[in-house]
C-alpha cells in the first residue's frame, strides 16, 4: 500500500558525527522513509526536531542536491552569512556543488517537522564551521586525517 504509516518506520536519533559535533543534533528525531518503501533512487526522511536542535552541522554537499519542505513549526535557515525564518508550507533547496553551507535550527518554544529528498552522497561533504569533513565514507578532519 503506498500510503505511509509513520508510526510503522522507526524513529532514531542516532548519529555518524564524532564528539563533540554530535550534541547539536541530538534532539533531531529521523525517520528514514525511502528505504522503509522500496525507494533506491532518492532519499526522503520525515524529521522532527526538539526546541534547541539542529538538523545537522552547517553542511553543503559536492554531489548531492537537497530539498526540503517544512510541515510543522517554525525554524530558522542558517546559511552563508544569512538566516533565513522558515513556518509551515516554507520550502528550500540546495543545489549540489553549491557552497553554501546550510542547515535548520530549531530556535522556538516547540517541535519542528520538515520532509527532507536528497540521496546518499558519494562525494564530499564540507563543514565550514567546524574541522570536519565526510570524505571517502567517513568523517576526518580537514586536512584528511582522521577522528
Amino acid at each position: 500500500m503506498p500510503r505511509i504509516d509513520l508510526d510503522r518506520i522507526e524513529q532514531t536519533n542516532r548519529t555518524g558525527y564524532p564528539a563533540p559535533y554530535a550534541a547539536i543534533v541530538a534532539g533531531r528525531w529521523v525517520r528514514r522513509l525511502g528505504p522503509a518503501h522500496g525507494l533506491g533512487d532518492f532519499g526522503v526522511s520525515h524529521v522532527v526536531l526538539k526546541p534547541g536542535a539542529a538538523s545537522s552541522q552547517r553542511h553543503w554537499h559536492e554531489d548531492e542536491d537537497e530539498f526540503l519542505v517544512l510541515l510543522a513549526g517554525e525554524a530558522v535557515l542558517v546559511e552563508e552569512g544569512q538566516r533565513t525564518p522558515m513556518a509551515a508550507g516554507d520550502m528550500a533547496a540546495f543545489p549540489k556543488g553549491e557552497p553554501n553551507g546550510h542547515h535548520l535550527v530549531n530556535e522556538s518554544a516547540a517541535d519542528c517537522v520538515f520532509v527532507a529528498f536528497g540521496r546518499v552522497p558519494t562525494g564530499d561533504c564540507h563543514y565550514p564551521d567546524i574541522d570536519m569533513r565526510w570524505s571517502g565514507g567517513a568523517y576526518r578532519h580537514r586536512d584528511g586525517s582522521d577522528f
